[in-house]
């Protein structure tokens, strides 16, 4: 009876799966021209990169990625060789320095939009006091 059972189990998750599959291979079709389409578009509209740009962009920070990983990738493996309790501690420091810059990024959007509306304020006041 219990084996019964499992292979039903079996059954019915060898039949989700393959919806899964047939339903994925759909939605990859479906926008796969819209995702080829979007480049030129995102890189002129969203960046303020012009579309004839796009790809020059596209080499310099491949370009800039290699380089990093060139260097970065064998100094890893050095730490991780030599120095392999520093890895934590220097992990934790790349992430306390990225919540400080999140951080930072959205001090300056509330004081922007702060010192945004105080412009408008006493540009009103101006305006109202002639």
């Amino acid at each position: 009876m219990a084996g019964s059972s499992l292979l039903v189990l079996l059954d019915d998750i060898a039949t989700i799966l393959d919806d899964v599959s047939v339903m994925s291979k759909v939605a990859a079709k479906k926008t796969a021209g819209v995702l080829g389409d979007d480049l030129a578009v995102n890189a002129e509209k969203v960046t303020g990169v012009r579309a004839h740009r796009e790809l020059p962009v596209v080499w310099a920070v491949a370009v800039g990625s290699l380089r990093n990983k060139v260097i970065l990738v064998p100094a890893a493996m050095v730490l991780a060789t030599v120095a392999p309790c520093a890895i934590a501690p220097l992990l934790v420091c790349g992430g306390l320095f990225l919540c400080y810059e999140g951080g930072e990024k959205l001090w300056h959007a509330v004081a922007a939009s702060r010192e945004s509306k105080e412009q408008a304020h006493r540009e009103l006041v101006e305006r109202l006091a002639d």
